[in-house]
This record gives structure tokens, sequence and C-alpha cells, in this order.
């Protein structure tokens, strides 16, 4: 990240961020960026022991407070836990990058897993980014962070609960965008491809040609307040250009047939 789009995200979102799904992967990118750029990152995520080692290698590294919150955002109660626990705070920031996803044939799927992800992807998704909307809709200034997936755009067999949540996603925050224009309030939509981190083996994929976690942050935050949509990485950009003049009906056909390849493993 460049020195000026360190000092401009420190002066245009205010002094705290906050990343969900910070304890690894996509979401511990996104906050050693903004740790980096000097903002102060509140970290949730489920498991505080990786959240506390991460703490500590920020504050060190950069010297800004990195403060901890342990939370299953899969459960209701706990979103709004933290939420009340955040509400005081000047965070102009809020990256949603928690979330999971399944794979393989939707009938042979474990349906509370299903369930779980759902919850997770989508119903905290909305009740976080609904409450940040508010708080920086007043307040004139902030940033909403995204993360949808290049599966969003079509149905994707042997992923299809987990594209059908991505759809939620990118849909929810193209409308969004719309009706936050003019309101101070930057909402950025993060169509990643296949990343380097744990969300793989979570799911059961072989990745190929996969974007780096930093690639993936580095890309979003130069993008926000600047773009609508980003697609980080070699595999996303090719991808959605391959695939733009193609029919929905083709695209389901491929991209079914990629994640086949991904998923060849699997049952």
């Amino acid at each position: 990240m460049k020195n000026s789009e360190k000092n401009q995200l420190l002066k245009k979102y205010g002094s705290y961020a906050l990343v969900t799904g910070a304890s690894q992967g996509i979401g511990r990118a996104f906050a050693h960026e903004l740790a980096k750029a000097g903002l102060a990152v509140i970290l949730v995520a489920r498991r505080t022991s990786l959240l506390d080692e991460l703490s500590q290698e920020l504050e060190q590294q950069y010297g800004v407070m990195c403060p901890v919150i342990g939370a299953d955002l899969s459960h209701p109660a706990e979103v709004s836990d933290v939420l009340k626990q955040v509400e005081h705070l000047d965070i102009g920031l809020f990256v949603c990058n928690a979330g999971f996803g399944t794979a393989g044939n939707f009938l042979d799927s474990d349906v509370s897993t299903e369930l779980n992800m759902l919850s997770l992807n989508c119903t905290a998704l909305m009740t976080m980014t609904h409450f940040f909307g508010n708080k920086f809709r007043a307040q004139k200034r902030g940033g909403v962070v995204l993360l949808s997936s290049i599966v969003a755009l079509q149905g994707v067999a042997r992923s299809a609960h987990y594209s059908a949540t991505k759809a939620y996603v990118h849909t929810l925050g193209e409308a969004l965008q719309q009706e936050w224009q003019g309101s101070g309030v930057d909402l950025l939509i993060v169509a990643p491809g296949p990343v380097e981190t744990g969300f793989a083996t979570r799911a059961g994929m072989d990745l190929g040609n996969a974007a780096s976690a930093q690639t993936v942050a580095k890309e979003s935050l130069a993008a926000l307040g600047h773009q609508k949509v980003v697609r980080p990485g070699f595999l996303a950009k090719a991808l959605a250009f391959a695939l733009a003049s193609v029919p929905r009906w083709g695209r389901v056909k491929i991209m079914s047939q990629v994640m086949q390849g991904m998923t060849q493993r699997l049952p």
C-alpha cells in the first residue's frame, strides 16, 4: 500500500476499523493492511487464541491498538453482543469477511452445516451492515467492504448453496451502493476467485492459480471509495473477462465445470 493510500484511509475513515473473520486468511491480511495504515483494528472471530496472537503482532509491528472480540457470528445473540461492545467506538471502516463455504452435491450435505453457513454468510452480514450503515450515515463518513465471490453471479453446481449465499451478498451490496449515494458512505464489493486460505481446506477443494490473501486485501483497500466492485487476483479478473459476454445459462455450465474440477476428490 502506498503512503498516499495509507494517509487517505486514516483521514477518510477515522481511527478505528472492525474486521470479522480476522483470525486467518483474508481477514488477517486486511487487519495487517489497516494496522499498517495507522488504524486501530478491532479483531473479531471465533478463535480468540489466534486473535490474541495477531493482536500482539500488530501492536508490536505497527504501534496501534488491536482489541480482540471472540464471537461465533453464526449465532445472532453473539452478533448483537459484538455490536453492543463497539457501539461507543469511533469506527469508520467495516470489513465483513467472516464466512465459510461447502462443496459437493447439495443433497449429500449436512443441512445443519448449510444452515450455519446461511446464518454466518447472510444473516450476520446483513445485521452488521445495517448497524454500521446507520452509524456511518449519522457520521456522514464510513466505508463498508463486503466479501462476495466470482461464484456469486450465477448458480454453480457442487457449490450450490455457497454460491447462493454470495449472490445474496453481491445483490445486497449493489442495491446499497445506490441507496447510499451522497451519504458519505462508501461500499465496496470484493469478488475474488480462489484464494490461498483455510477456506479451501474446510470446503474440501483443490485450488489452482489461487491469489494470496495479501493481494485481496491490498487491491480491495486501494479500490475502496473509487470502485464499486473489485476482482482481486489474476484468475478472478481472467474469468470475469472471459465470461462477460456469455449468457447466464452458459456461465452456470462453465463455472459448474470449474467447480467439478476443484472438488473432484469429494463424493
